[in-house]
């Protein structure tokens, strides 16, 4: 039986497990947890989230809402799974992050073409095709091994997780439910005031406030953070009102004890399903433990707040893949090994997800021999396999899917939002196109094909 080894069970191995047992393919999926955890982790599931709950927005005229639609027609398990234990956030989609990975991990382990091995894996296999899908907390054993393959061209970065809240803590009588403008469900998020003098005393506390140390470098200012996850100090050292036009933005808001906007609000975004746990929206933070309960306690709602999860930095680690791999995900030297997820350069849930998808049909290519067609850049999962294999090396770094790297026609006389509309209409087109003449190609050499059942019957319904 054709066998492949995928290592790490994270949203792109994960991902990529289900596609290729969907053909027949036998897949063996290495997950060194809960045998061995990392610094960010905490069960043994697989597609286990480490950061936030959501999935971004499911607007299919953003980019993350059409990456979503795209990958659904393609029959993804994250997706799927993601929809099926979905909590309100409003025009995002977010999930009760344990029911969700449990839901992914016993549909692995379901599956009669997938086996789950829970051990680590040092030295890379070469009887077989391997995906390398194992995040941002790559072993250094693994590490090590990948220079083989790459060079000393790896590179890390460092990346910071929210803390969770105790809902039952939160003081309801300074706190509200709604979201910006009033339009989109009200209770998908909570709204933790601040008036000007409380702001004042919160910022001054963050940005005096004792930090972990970072070993790699001498100071913080030196550390090389993703820009889309900036730790809540880091933005407030950047000015007195950066978080007034970031994640405590009050604009949009209604405070109904005073009828009027507040000066600045805190947001809160369920974590699970039974709503007891909260996370706090855009407060990733690298500050020591003590010090995030004594400054978010100065906010009135978090007088008695209780975390249940701390604010963490961890190291990431990502191969500046435009010198190594072709837009399958392939190394060029190597036709043998394939990189998924965010060890790739991809940042996000969806985005890991789809470079997951896309790395299985790379192998799948490869495995019955025919040519690589690349994915349509006007679609958001071919420009982000374009510009994981395309981008400037001397300064590439992990992205997420925008409108600025998918190919679109030029804009008439229509307002954005249209606009988008149509090119996420045609986008869906095109990689149903795509997608159905690859599976056809791909049919006759693999006698154990399952076409997946939830398939959408119209790309223009989606």
């Amino acid at each position: 039986m054709t066998k492949v080894y995928i290592i790490g069970a994270g949203l792109a191995g994960s991902e990529a497990a289900w596609q290729l047992a969907q053909f027949g393919v036998h897949v063996i999926l290495y997950e060194m947890r809960p045998m061995q955890m990392t610094p960010a982790h905490r069960t043994g599931y697989c597609a286990e989230l480490v950061c936030s709950n959501s999935f971004r927005s499911a607007d299919v005229s953003s980019a993350p809402g059409l990456l979503k639609a795209e990958l659904e027609y393609a029959g993804s398990l994250i997706m799927k799974c993601a929809r099926r234990n979905e909590v309100p956030a409003g025009k995002a989609l977010a999930v009760d992050r344990e029911a969700f990975a449990r839901c992914v991990t016993e549909h692995l382990v379901q599956h009669p073409f997938i086996e789950i091995r829970r051990e680590e894996i040092k030295t890379l296999p070469d009887d077989a095709p391997v995906i390398i899908a194992t995040g941002p907390l790559t072993s250094q054993a693994l590490a090590d091994e990948l220079k083989k393959y790459a060079g000393d061209q790896a590179l890390h970065f460092y990346d910071a997780v929210a803390p969770l809240v105790e809902a039952s803590s939160i003081d309801m009588s300074y706190a509200f439910w709604g979201s910006r403008y009033d339009n989109d469900d009200q209770e998908a998020y909570l709204n933790c005031p601040l008036d000007k003098e409380t702001y004042t005393e919160f910022w001054k506390a963050l940005t005096s406030a004792e930090k972990y140390p970072l070993h790699d470098f001498e100071s913080l200012e030196e550390c090389c953070f993703f820009e889309g996850c900036l730790p809540i100090e880091v933005m407030a050292e950047r000015g007195f009102e950066t978080l007034l036009y970031g994640p405590m933005k009050p604009v949009g808001l209604r405070d109904p004890r005073t009828g009027k906007e507040p000066f600045a609000v805190i947001q809160l975004r369920r974590d699970n399903v039974a709503g007891t746990l909260f996370n706090i929206v855009g407060f990733q933070t690298t500050l020591k433990r003590h010090e995030q309960e004594r400054i978010l306690r100065i906010v009135p709602a978090f007088r008695n707040v209780e975390i249940v999860r701390y604010g963490m930095v961890h190291r990431n680690t990502f191969l500046c893949s435009p010198l190594f791999l072709n837009d399958a995900y392939q190394f060029a030297r190597h036709s043998h090994l394939f990189l998924a997820g965010q060890i790739s350069g991809v940042e996000g849930y969806v985005e890991s997800t789809a470079s997951g998808l896309m790395a299985a049909y790379g192998v799948l290519h490869h495995l019955a021999g025919v040519s690589w067609e690349p994915a349509p850049v006007s679609s958001a999962t071919g420009a982000l396999a374009h510009y994981v294999a395309h981008a400037d090396p001397r300064h590439f770094q992990p992205m997420n899917i925008n409108w600025g790297i998918i190919k679109t026609p030029p804009r008439k006389k229509m307002n954005k939002k249209k606009f988008r509309e149509e090119c996420a209409r045609r986008a869906l087109q095109v990689w149903a196109m795509w997608l159905e003449k690859v599976r056809q190609k791909l049919l006759p050499g693999f006698s154990h094909h399952r076409k997946p059942t939830h398939f959408i019957s119209s790309v223009t319904e989606a």
